[in-house]
């Protein structure tokens, strides 16, 4: 076989819809796009959240809470994954990192309580939750919260 022999599969490609060639095809005067309006015209037609001048659903509804434009994303790391270094060792985010524990530097790394931790380490990092420091602290090792 040769490239000049090769097909596509039967149906892969479709044929673009002749519209606007009068209505002997089927297709003429309004070229199927219903009838006369804001959406057979040209152009974007109405907006998904437009309700037609009443008040939009999300301007009706009260606004709760508060969305901080720069919020603080932590990177997650449970007790439990500590248990992959040696007794002893200081755990930093370079060597969370370094074993696939968190994704990148830039962000600030909290130790949070789940599982158990079975080995004595001195823990740097950004933030612990209470029962994570507690869990560190009661197996022998030490916290260093990093500014």
């Amino acid at each position: 076989m040769q490239v000049h022999q090769l097909k596509s599969p039967e149906g892969s490609r479709r044929h673009k819809k002749t519209v606007g060639r009068g209505r002997g095809t089927g297709h003429g005067k309004r070229c199927g796009r219903g009838q006369t309006g804001q959406n057979c015209r040209s152009g974007r037609g109405v907006l998904s959240a437009y309700e037609g001048g009443q008040m939009t659903l999300l301007r009706r509804l009260p606004k709760v809470g508060f969305n901080s434009k720069w919020p603080v994303r932590y990177q997650l790391v449970n007790c439990e994954s500590l248990n992959l270094f040696e007794n002893g060792a200081t755990v930093t985010p370079e060597l969370l990192k370094s074993r696939h524990l968190i994704k990148s530097l830039s962000g600030p790394v909290k130790i949070l309580s789940a599982g158990d931790l079975k080995r004595k380490l001195t823990v740097q990092a950004h933030s612990f939750s209470k029962e994570a420091g507690d869990k560190i602290t009661k197996a022998g090792g030490t916290l260093t919260v990093l500014s």
